[in-house]
This record gives C-alpha cells, structure tokens and sequence, in this order.
C-alpha cells in the first residue's frame, strides 16, 4: 500500500520539475492524479512508462492564472473519481530580479496572476469542496512557496507573491483547523528546474543585489528531494502538522 494509496490528488505546474517529480511520485504511491499545466505533458506519461511505475495520471490542460481552471481541475477530480483528498498548488513564474522603483506594471501582473491570485483560485475551489465533504473527510493542500518569501533571493514582485502565499497558507490553516482542512507550505531554495531557462533577463542592479546571498547557498536540490518532502506533508504522516513552511533549502537560509 502506498502513502496515498487510492487518494485523488491534483497537482499544478506538472509539466516540468518539482510538479512533474511531485506528480510521478503521487502515483507512485497510489494515488489518483490529476496533472495540470499550460504547457504539454506527454514527457510526463513517458516518464512514468519508463519507471515501470502503475500509475494513474489524467492530464489538464490550464492557465492557473484564470479562475476558470481552478473550477475545472476540481471538477475533473470530483466528476472522475466522486471527491478530492489532495491539492498541491505548485504552478508559479519567476521575475526579473527587479527592485520596486524599476518593476513594470506588465511584471507585477503576470507574477502575482500566477503566484499569488492563481494560488488563491485554486485553494478556493479546492477548499470549497473540502468543506462540501464534510467535517470528518475534509483534505489536504500543500502550497509551493519559497525562501524568497522571508529572504531577499529575487525581485520585488516575486517575493511579495511567495509572501502572501505563506500568509495565505497560515490563515487557511487556522481558518479549517476544525474542519479536518489541512493547510502546509514548501519552501525551495535553488532547485534545479527550467525555471532558470525560462525566466526573463535579470536586472543588473537587482541581480547585483540578490546574488549576494549565492555566496551561502549550497548544492542545488534534485525535484524528486522536493517531491518527497511534498508527499511527507500530502500523506497522513503530517497528520498534524498544519500552518506549516517546511523550508527545503540545505540550510541556505541559516544565516
């Protein structure tokens, strides 16, 4: 029996890294997937074919930024398999480094409509069904946050998108602590994803700034390290852990 054995999970950002390892895992573990992103998936599948693994994994395809796709990947869940056990909102974008008096309004909007409004879609949805389950049946979330949430690691927009994920999963803990809703956060330090592939250009004075810290970050993680710390916070092993930001960071932020 696996940690999720017949649990009907959805996980965000799936395409790609720590969604992809956090995907494969939860089916690895028996539990039923729903895998969402904007961007293709069929490496996904693969993966899982190569692994031998006995999955079962449905592909969505959505833009987490659209309040839309948070109704309809939990309408998926609820329609295919009759409810909802596990959410992992993962999807998220990086900024440019930039410091606030140098951040563009088209910056601002497109990190906080995914990082932040995108998460908060999805724990809404997600929550709502939680709550239509029943006191005694309720659910997990587990929100991909970051240690750019408390430490300075990156531009003005992205940091105060990660820091009101963190206060969101704090206020959702407490909010449901009674109704069997349970509400943790991981926060990454460098992982080693296509995130650095895909971001814009850094700011030369931002980047100048937050690379200082590099001088005390260690190895990068592996996105399977995430996914297993993930999976500790999506299983009945965390049974009562709740309000929680698990930072996965080899120690970056001990300073």
């Amino acid at each position: 029996m696996g940690k999720l054995q017949d649990k009907v999970c959805i996980v965000t950002g799936a395409a790609a890294g720590i969604g992809r390892a956090t995907a494969l895992l939860f089916a690895q573990e028996g539990g039923k997937v729903i895998a969402v992103d904007k961007n293709p998936m069929d490496d996904l599948l693969e993966e899982a074919k190569e692994c031998g693994t006995q999955y079962e994994i449905i592909q969505m395809k959505g833009d987490i930024g659209s309040p839309d796709t948070a109704k309809a990947m939990v309408k998926l869940a609820v329609d295919t398999y009759g409810q909802l056990d596990v959410a992992v909102n993962n999807a998220g974008v990086m900024d440019d480094n930039t410091a606030i008096a140098d951040t563009s309004d088209e910056m601002m909007e497109q990190v906080l409509r995914v990082n932040t409004f995108g998460v908060m879609y999805c724990m809404r949805e997600e929550c709502k069904q939680y709550l239509a389950q029943g006191e005694d049946v309720g659910g997990v979330i587990v929100n991909t946050c970051s240690v750019g949430a408390s430490h300075q690691t990156s531009g003005a927009a992205y940091v105060a998108s990660k820091g009101a994920v963190l206060s969101l999963t704090r206020n959702t803990a407490f909010m449901y602590m009674d109704h069997h809703i349970r509400c943790n956060c991981v926060s990454p330090g460098g992982v080693v994803t296509d995130i650095p592939i895909t971001m814009p250009p850094s700011d030369e004075f931002g980047f100048g700034r937050t690379s200082q810290l590099l001088n005390f970050s260690g190895e990068l993680a592996m996105p399977e390290e995430l996914a297993d710390a993930i999976l500790f916070l999506a299983s009945d092993q965390s049974r009562y852990v709740n309000g929680v930001d698990l930072k996965c960071d080899g120690g970056w932020t001990c300073f």
